[in-house]
């Protein structure tokens, strides 16, 4: 077959968001795929990727080459409507520009950045080592709500997660989660961190009567999903209360350490603020 009319078709069956269509080269591979894909396997791969972004639009920039291969530069806009990456949908606008390399054959080589569309989307990419036989890795989020208070009790939540899908239906639980607390009284701050598999949430509450704030609308209907909707594997929660804490602060101009919160100052009269814990 000629390499320009598949390039052709194979661009215009994503345009129509046409897993089957896609599916009918004799193999596709880009940045995501794990390798060469073809028949049900390329299909589904295809249909994932069409639920993630909707409305595709394939601007063709370039087409060079014969009959033989062919290479079509283009760029892509699309709607983000599901999880891809782990990120949840943002509904904004993803935006990326790449190649696809088609071969009489029915070879198709896409290439583009990832990268490059994640921060269209408003994500800037971290990159974490491997897991080790002592240590996992993962990412962080912090809330605070600028008071700085010293915290009367925490509450922890660990969830554990199958997949990036159901890590980013549980971010989107989270961060209506994190509203609701903002708005309670005693709130101070929320830190969350992803490791492997886990989801923990530390929250500090300046009494431990505040931390009934916890338990508002958006986490009620969290726990909803995990005990009726078979959303996670496991969850954990607890409260706890400090038996002590204790800050230090180094001073800008002599470098000296002072306590923070006891009114002591350094040998050159710096006194240090206070500062929220979360």
């Amino acid at each position: 077959m000629d390499a320009r009319k598949i390039a052709e078709e194979h661009l215009d069956a994503w345009r129509r968001a046409d897993p089957e269509t896609v599916a009918s080269v004799s193999g596709y591979e880009d940045p995501g795929s794990g390798g060469v894909l073809s028949g049900p396997e390329l299909a589904a791969y295809a249909a994932a990727l069409m639920e993630s972004f909707k409305n595709l639009r394939f601007e063709v920039e370039a087409v060079t080459g014969d009959e033989d291969a062919v290479t079509v530069s283009w760029t892509l806009t699309a709607d983000h409507r599901a999880a891809y990456l782990g990120m949840p949908a943002t509904g904004g606008t993803a935006r990326v520009t790449g190649t696809d390399l088609v071969t009489a054959g029915g070879h198709v080589r896409r290439t583009f950045d990832r990268l490059a569309l994640a921060e269209t989307l408003g994500y800037a990419a971290r990159f974490t080592p491997e897991a080790d036989d002592v240590r996992e890795f993962g990412t962080s989020a912090r809330t605070s709500s600028g008071r700085t208070d010293r915290p009367g009790a925490f509450s922890l939540t660990w969830l554990e997660i199958r997949d990036a899908a159901e890590a980013a239906d549980v971010d989107l639980l989270s961060v209506e989660i994190v509203k609701s607390l903002r708005a309670s009284r005693g709130f101070l701050g929320v830190t969350t961190v992803d490791v492997g598999n886990r989801k923990y949430t530390l929250s500090a509450f300046d009494t431990p009567e505040s931390v009934r704030a916890v338990h508002a609308r958006p986490h009620q209907r969290a726990m909803r999903r995990f005990f009726r909707s078979g959303l996670c594997t496991r969850v954990h929660t607890s409260i706890w209360l400090p038996a002590k804490a204790r800050e230090y602060a180094r001073c800008p101009g002599c470098a000296s350490v002072v306590p923070v919160g006891t009114g002591t100052a350094c040998g050159c009269g710096w006194l240090p603020d206070d500062a929220s814990l979360l």
